[in-house]
């Protein structure tokens, strides 16, 4: 494959802005264009439901790259426009406004869009949380008032985050989620009561198993809510943080596999001369022998660096073992792997209820994954578990049925 002279990226946040820096520091020296519908140059995101929603850092803290730095990238720099349509044939990317723009090779990184709830979207006091402007409007209507009363709709990564800020300024928070537990999807049942009861130690308001029926209000602003079990909450301020869907949109009747994301190989290839990378993307792990898409940080980082070295034609699978965290009131969770629904798990390290421990998770007699909980330094050296897809059988403590086994025939010997 020959190198391309004039590749087009479209999404600037964490994976668009990687793929054009590592295209730069590659060799590339052909024609790069970045686009990215917001208007703010490229920014870190996590800081969003944490420090920028909390007041302790401020918007020019999370930059990614400085004016001075995005001009050393000799790129086009399209800020401010969305991709409407793609032509495969003819190699081009339709903009907002009429025209395009065209491509020898393309790398989509276009992120993910939050899910919204019907009745939402006209009403004031109801915030989404993805873009730098997301969390500067509810930072805003969060210090309205000492006494602002908070409901934070869905308990994952994002709401239970934005819920623990909340408390940390002192607010009435109440959590709401349809499943038992907060992060049950992401963890399993058993951390996922530990991550519950962090939320209930430090005041808020669990309720867990039950929805939102519809939201109440007065002047075009909201005032509270009506859950599914029939409970009227009053609310000043909602968080709707109920999952995201790729931003995939744009690309219908591009030809491209759109499922959960644009569909690629394990090089992260989705047609000749066609990349994804970052949440947008769904590829094959060869590691796990799955397809899968993540919606890291770190992962976003790492794709798009191998991405701009296929694009350069090193055309080498991608199958890195996911790490990411959250940090919550004084608890600092980090994790290595994947965490299927069915998955077993084991202690390795610590106790669950003391604070400092690492678990393991396993799937199909393999290590698949490790999670610590303000256990940094043990959870890198028990990472070597997940890259090594080591079995279960060696991590996991025998069964009471098993060791019952074993104390029979020791005695019958």
């Amino acid at each position: 494959m020959s190198t391309p002279r004039n590749v087009v990226v479209v999404g600037a946040s964490v994976a668009g802005l990687t793929t054009a820096v590592t295209l730069r520091a590659q060799g590339y020296g052909g024609r790069l264009t970045l686009i990215g519908d917001e208007p703010h140059t490229p920014y870190n995101r996590p800081p969003l439901s944490k420090q920028i929603l909390a007041g302790t850092w401020e918007p020019d803290r999370i930059k990614l790259r400085t004016d001075e730095e995005l001009s050393d990238l000799d790129a086009r720099l399209l800020f401010g426009r969305s991709a409407t349509g793609l032509d495969t044939t003819a190699r081009r990317v339709m903009l907002d406004g009429g025209d395009s723009v065209s491509y020898d090779a393309l790398v989509i990184a276009t992120g993910v869009t939050p899910n919204s709830l019907p009745g939402a979207h006209h009403l004031a006091g109801v915030h989404l949380l993805r873009t730098l402007d997301d969390a500067l409007a509810l930072r805003a209507d969060l210090r309205r008032a000492p006494d602002v009363k908070v409901a934070v709709v869905g308990a994952g990564f994002l709401g239970s985050e934005a819920a623990a800020a909340a408390r940390r300024m002192r607010l009435d928070v109440t959590m709401i989620d349809p499943r038992p537990v907060p992060m049950r999807r992401q963890f399993g049942d058993r951390i996922a009561a530990l991550v519950g009861r962090l939320h209930t130690e430090n005041g808020v308001s669990m309720r867990c198993g039950t929805g939102v029926r519809r939201f109440f209000e007065s002047g075009g602003r909201v005032t509270g809510l009506e859950l599914t079990d029939g409970t009227r909450l009053d609310a000043d301020v909602v968080v709707v943080a109920i999952g995201s869907v790729p931003a995939i949109g744009w690309l219908a009747g591009s030809g491209l596999g759109l499922g959960n994301g644009v569909e690629c190989d394990p090089t992260c290839c989705a047609a000749p001369g066609v990349y994804a990378a970052g949440d947008v993307a769904s590829w094959h792990n060869n590691h796990f022998g799955c397809r899968m898409r993540l919606e890291h940080r770190l992962n976003a980082t790492e794709q798009a660096q191998a991405v701009a070295r296929n694009v350069l034609g090193e055309n080498r699978p991608f199958a890195p073992v996911p790490y990411f965290w959250t940090d919550q009131y004084d608890a600092h969770i980090q994790a290595y792997g994947i965490f299927p629904a069915d998955a077993e798990l084991t202690v390795l390290h610590g106790e669950l209820d003391g604070g400092h421990f690492v678990v393991a998770y396993g799937h199909q007699g393999r290590v698949v994954g490790v999670l610590g909980w303000n256990s940094p330094r043990e959870l890198r050296e028990l990472r070597q578990l997940v890259v090594d897809r080591v079995p279960w059988k060696a991590v996991a403590p025998p069964s009471p049925a098993v060791l019952a086994d074993r104390h029979l025939s020791a005695s019958i010997r």
